[in-house]
């Protein structure tokens, strides 16, 4: 049994600074990863941000340290917090076997990689700099800080784009791959044979996921003689109700369900009934969500965009296709059968158990 210590600040995606509070945040990734090393018998505690916590008092299956931000006008909290208590804590505390951080351009990483460069993981995701202040910052902090102040820290990427870019800045960077984990307990797997005529998109509703281009795809879909087909469209945003008058200017409100935000008890069920997760986003790093839709043996329609498109494409997940259409639709119900044995063949190297295990191997294979 080994103690884990996993910083990860930033729990869920905001666009803005004004961090939308949440209920639970036992829907997020980094609470399905730390639930893989607690099934593995190992002790973790999670270090995130006060930003982040929840609006409702709940019980957690590992101990999670709620740290304070500060100076927001320079560390933004949805993209760059800083946590001043972390250096201390982590002097404090010894006892940490691996301490797993999430990404390289990071305050924490930082402050982790000089206190306890011997025993931390860098968890990188990002694939290209950060878009912030022109990219300055970000050409600075990778060139200067990564290359040299960060040089002794391991850097496990999350998909083959980050270990591309990271290999540019790092002499550390593992062979080992670690996409985001699930926890496929609460994930039912359904066959081909099992599905019904619908397909699903799950994301906010917002201009860079381009839920309207998914919404014409399966419009032109529907025209072709498809009309039992309808597309649940889970999420909200600001883009809801232009969306909702492009369903209606089309013709198409019966086929479209607009399910809101659910929670995962509610919204597994619906992608796991599901021909195929459309995603036509353009912009996203790896996608939590086509991960979960693969662990329940639902194949995705998606642009190469996220990160985890090349698995897709590489393990033929689904359909890698900039500005997909009606065509694409055709093409993963024609061959849905096959697409959704892929998919359940490769469920067990998405579950947060697995992940877990890659985590402490090359922790051992640097020891």
């Amino acid at each position: 049994m080994s103690q884990v210590l996993v910083i990860n600040p930033i729990l869920y995606t905001s666009e803005t600074n004004a961090i939308p509070r949440v209920k639970s945040i036992k829907d997020t990734m980094i609470y399905a990863l730390c639930l893989g090393f607690v099934k593995e018998g190992h002790q973790v505690t999670l270090v995130a941000a006060e930003d982040y916590r929840p609006t409702m008092e709940e019980a957690y299956d590992f101990q999670v340290v709620w740290m304070k931000t500060i100076w927001h006008g320079i560390f933004q909290p949805r993209c760059f917090p800083y946590m001043p208590k972390l250096r201390k804590f982590l002097k404090r505390h010894k006892e940490y076997d691996c301490i797993i951080s999430s990404e390289m351009f990071a305050t924490w990483s930082y402050t982790a990689a000089r206190v306890c460069p011997d025993k931390t993981i860098v968890w990188h995701e990002l694939a290209k700099h950060n878009n912030m202040m022109h990219k300055i910052p970000s050409h600075v902090w990778y060139g200067v800080v990564a290359s040299l102040l960060m040089r002794r820290v391991t850097v496990v990427p999350r998909s083959k784009a980050a270990a591309d870019f990271i290999g540019r800045f790092s002499k550390k960077v593992s062979v080992t791959m670690i996409d985001h984990g699930v926890n496929v307990e609460a994930m039912i797997l359904l066959e081909a044979g099992e599905k019904k005529n619908q397909f699903a998109v799950v994301s906010q509703l917002i201009e860079r996921k381009r839920i309207d281009r998914t919404i014409d795809g399966f419009a032109e879909f529907w025209r072709q003689g498809h009309q039992d087909y309808r597309l649940y469209i889970i999420g909200s945003g600001d883009k809801e109700e232009p969306l909702k008058k492009q369903v209606k200017r089309l013709g198409i409100e019966e086929a479209v369900i607009f399910s809101g935000r659910l929670t995962h008890e509610q919204l597994i069920p619906i992608v796991a009934q599901s021909k195929a997760l459309l995603v036509s986003t353009e912009k996203d790093n790896n996608m939590v969500s086509i991960a979960e839709s693969i662990a329940v043996g639902t194949p995705v329609v998606t642009t190469s965009v996220p990160y985890n498109a090349y698995d897709i494409e590489r393990e033929h997940l689904g359909i890698v296709q900039d500005h997909w259409n009606q065509e694409t639709l055709e093409q993963i119900c024609g061959k849905n059968e096959w697409y959704c044995a892929n998919c359940a063949a490769y469920r067990d190297k998405l579950t947060n158990v697995y992940c877990a295990r890659q985590f402490m191997k090359v922790m051992e294979n640097d020891a």
